[in-house]
């Protein structure tokens, strides 16, 4: 392990000072986490809090993400000091209320620029990379930002000798997949691994969430263009359950220099998810198959000539390929999390917005209208 590094600026000199021995009288409030002494300085209980002093820096590259605005969030939350490098202005104003004054802060980078990087880790015990593309675009390609980026940051770690580096990657990231999303997320592990041993993996299976990618592209896109009739299949994780665990990651040295998968408790196939979304919104998206040796084609060309993200043929061709879970890789269960959030209960609360006013207020049907709901249209079949 690199040597860990002891960071207290608020006492500076005087940490290292003989501490006299003192007895404080404060006031105690039972309904709340905040003590207050005689002095009117707040001391905080020992799990912390948002104004505490959670004693880490760490530098979330991809903080902007749908992932990143969870993981900064549970950070700040516990006082950790958080640096978010970011590229775009407008892309991370949202972040800004995450923590206090101070709490987080803010370095434009460019992923290609080594200066701006060091500059983003120099400070940290802890580095975030969860940089990803889920397709290429005419300034950046696949190998641009799993290999080459990756790479970039992980010199930077190991440069500063930072003491822990998580790297998020994909599910199914193998070399030999005929999917260069996937064989590019597998080449980055490769990478930094073999720069920084002690680099925690970790694979994520598709993620759900208020911003996700899976839940809001089924609700919001009609008709719904495919080519495998919807039936890859995978594990759709929770993004806060996520979030908690390279949470957990942080405190735990046992996860040092290991491969996490982290995936939902239950397998569905998009196909079934489809169905749940149909439900949910009280509506029937258009869905439309076309063979894979047309959509590729067309959906390659229609990345290059739009400047709008339509679909990628990397993405039709991961339509085709069901997650395998890596049985040597650590779980949730290693991390102590065992209760994790299952899809279809929580699809009423991601998709509400997308019913008609007519049903927006419409609470999902309990047990009970369900029974009667399937003994109703077992006596209209038979009729």
């Amino acid at each position: 392990m690199h040597k860990s590094r002891v960071i207290n600026s608020a006492l500076g000199s005087r940490a290292f000072a003989p501490t006299p021995r003192v007895t404080v009288m404060f006031q105690r409030r039972s309904l709340q986490d905040v003590a207050i002494s005689r002095t009117g300085r707040p001391i905080l209980k020992v799990q912390g809090g948002r104004s505490s002093l959670g004693g880490h820096t760490a530098t979330v590259f991809g903080a902007t993400g749908f992932l990143g605005r969870y993981i900064v969030n549970n950070l700040a939350k516990q006082g950790c000091n958080v640096v978010v490098p970011y590229r775009e202005e407008m892309m991370k104003r949202h972040l800004k209320v995450t923590g206090d004054l101070g709490r987080v802060t803010f370095i434009e980078y460019d992923l290609r620029n080594t200066q701006s990087i060091e500059e983003s880790v120099r400070h940290s015990d802890v580095v975030y990379n969860l940089v990803g593309r889920q397709y290429p675009t005419k300034n950046f390609s696949f190998t641009d930002v799993h290999v080459d980026g990756a790479e970039r940051i992980a010199e930077a770690v190991a440069k500063y000798d930072v003491d822990r580096f998580i790297h998020v990657s994909s599910y199914n990231a193998r070399r030999d997949s005929p999917s260069e999303y996937f064989s590019t997320k597998a080449w980055g592990e490769d990478v930094v691994r073999s720069i920084y041993p002690e680099t925690t993996i970790v694979r994520p299976a598709p993620m759900f969430g208020f911003e996700d990618n899976l839940l809001h592209k089924i609700a919001g896109t009609s008709p719904l263009i495919h080519s495998n009739h919807l039936q890859e299949r995978y594990w759709p994780v929770h993004a806060i359950d996520v979030a908690r665990a390279l949470e957990r990651m942080l405190h735990d040295e046992s996860t040092v220099g290991q491969t996490f998968e982290l995936y939902g408790p239950k397998e569905y196939s998009t196909a079934e998810i489809a169905e749940l979304v149909d439900t949910e919104i009280v509506k029937e998206r258009t869905r439309i198959n076309v063979p894979k040796k047309l959509l590729k084609p067309l959906a390659f060309y229609l990345n290059k000539a739009l400047w709008w993200h339509t679909m990628s043929a990397d993405e039709v061709e991961r339509e085709h390929l069901d997650q395998v879970i890596d049985p040597e890789a650590k779980t949730f269960a290693d991390l102590g999390m065992h209760e994790l959030a299952d899809l279809a209960e929580l699809t009423f609360h991601y998709l509400k917005r997308y019913r008609s006013s007519s049903y927006y207020d419409l609470p999902p049907m309990t047990e009970k209208e369900q029974r009667e709901d399937r003994k109703y249209l077992h006596v209209l079949d038979d009729q």
